[in-house]
């Protein structure tokens, strides 16, 4: 028996409109789903999950029909399962481990953490017992979100810093509300202030403050957790002619700053034609952002096959019934431009898969002769991100690797500078949204029995 389906939005009723895709099983389906769980003794699923969310006894409450029981074994090890049930690549992760995977499809993880997010009323009462102990997390994306509610839970006072005037870093900036409805993210802020965690926006750490200011401050440990913000070009002719964006900048302006609405004070390019250069989960947000709206050609354009498509397979399906264009074996190589110096064509070389390279997959071969030009005005570039690299280049004694990532321990975040703790993408690279939590979570045990072994600063 093969997962029951999550019912979604038409198609073509969801290119025009930002709501929510996926609508989320029903309490019935939810059951069935969950009912397909072997409960297996050894629990291969758990050892999946970057959090380690007891799975099967929170789908164990589900088949007893006791959702907010459930909720209360989720949120042990993880206080966003509404988002985390949306967003993460359960695929590769927990349900990649289900025994049921091994002769048909895994249980669906995923969407019964959804269902009992969106469908449970408990509210835990928590006991905070105060240390009075200064904490600062520099970041509130997923990973800063984390570790500020473990050290809370611990009784530090925790100051999140966040560069951008809202909280939530990638879950807001970066995932289309298609996907991950705001509202579900400012819950989930809300619950860590309601906790007593203090939230600062507007506050850029290397420029507004530096980490050396905040040690003045009173801050006993510091929690690096900015991400990767630093987009990545080709580095062919014409990436600087107008209608060339990053993925980066086109995203922020669509989720962020609602440039959807037309009344907005920083409305976008007004396209017809547009290329997203890039095959990961990126790429597809950007072009499933564009249909909505309304771009009359949206066009994947991939160096690559089908099969090495990085995107998750249903963000792959969606943008296809969205009317996307998939440009595989094709990869730019000039953006031209008309006499205003704005983009009119991408030109491009079709490819073929030759031998593999070091990352396993076949590596894209230009066709000599194959160039083409391919009528677009905008181009946005979806080809990953590197490290944010504000706070390393004014915090001169952290160390770094070649790519500008913060180099750390990796079971405890510990950074070459004491007390400066560090998670997430800054150290990673851009990664999924349960790996930055994971990460978070290990470096908030790793600073709470460092301070309370005595490395306190005076």
């Amino acid at each position: 028996m093969n997962k029951h389906p999550m019912p979604t939005q038409d198609p073509k009723l969801r290119i025009n409109n930002f709501n929510e895709v996926a609508l989320g099983y029903s309490p019935i389906n939810a059951v069935l789903e969950a009912k397909r769980c072997l409960q297996c003794r050894h629990k291969p699923c758990v050892s999946g999950c970057p959090v380690n969310i007891k799975i099967p006894e929170f789908i164990k409450a589900i088949v007893s029909d006791d959702i907010n029981k459930a909720y209360e074994i989720i949120i042990e090890d993880n206080l966003f399962p509404g988002i985390c049930g949306r967003v993460c690549p359960q695929e590769s992760q927990c349900e990649s481990k289900c025994v049921r995977g091994i002769k048909g499809e895994p249980v669906a993880i995923g969407r019964l953490e959804r269902f009992v997010s969106d469908n449970s009323s408990y509210k835990p009462e928590l006991e905070i017992h105060e240390n009075h102990i200064k904490v600062a997390i520099v970041g509130s994306g997923p990973s800063g979100l984390t570790c500020a509610n473990e050290l809370r839970k611990k009784g530090f006072d925790v100051y999140i810093f966040e560069a951008l005037h809202m909280p939530g870093g990638v879950l807001t900036y970066g995932i289309p509300e298609f996907r991950l409805p705001k509202q579900i993210v400012r819950d989930e802020v809300d619950k860590l202030r309601n906790m007593g965690i203090h939230i600062k926006t507007n506050v850029v750490i290397g420029k507004t403050i530096t980490i050396d200011q905040l040690e003045e401050l009173g801050f006993k440990a510091i929690y690096l957790a900015s991400g990767a913000g630093l987009p990545k070009f080709m580095g062919i002719k014409g990436e600087n002619y107008n209608g060339v964006f990053s993925a980066n900048e086109f995203l922020t302006r669509v989720n962020l700053m609602k440039a959807y609405d037309k009344e907005t004070d920083t409305p976008l390019y007004n396209a017809k034609n547009v290329a997203v250069v890039g095959g990961g989960n990126v790429a597809m947000d950007a072009a499933r952002c564009a249909k909505r709206l309304g771009v009359e050609n949206v066009y994947i354009v991939y160096r690559r096959g089908e099969s090495e498509l990085p995107a998750r397979l249903e963000e792959i399906e969606h943008a296809k019934e969205e009317g996307v264009n998939f440009m595989l074996l094709t990869n730019p190589i000039e953006i031209l431009c008309d006499d205003n110096f704005s983009t009119s064509h991408l030109k491009c070389i079709k490819m073929e898969l030759g031998e593999p390279d070091e990352s396993g997959r076949r590596r894209p071969v230009p066709i000599k002769g194959s160039e083409f030009e391919l009528e677009v005005d905008t181009v946005i570039m979806a080809l990953g991100q590197g490290a944010n690299p504000m706070v390393p280049q004014t915090t001169p004694d952290l160390e770094v690797d070649k790519d500008g990532n913060i180099i750390v321990d990796y079971e405890t975040g510990q950074t070459s500078k004491p007390g400066v703790f560090a998670g997430g993408d800054i150290v990673t690279g851009a990664d999924t949204v349960i790996e930055a939590m994971g990460a978070g979570k290990r470096a908030a045990q790793a600073i709470h029995e460092y301070l309370s072994s005595g490395n306190k600063r005076h």
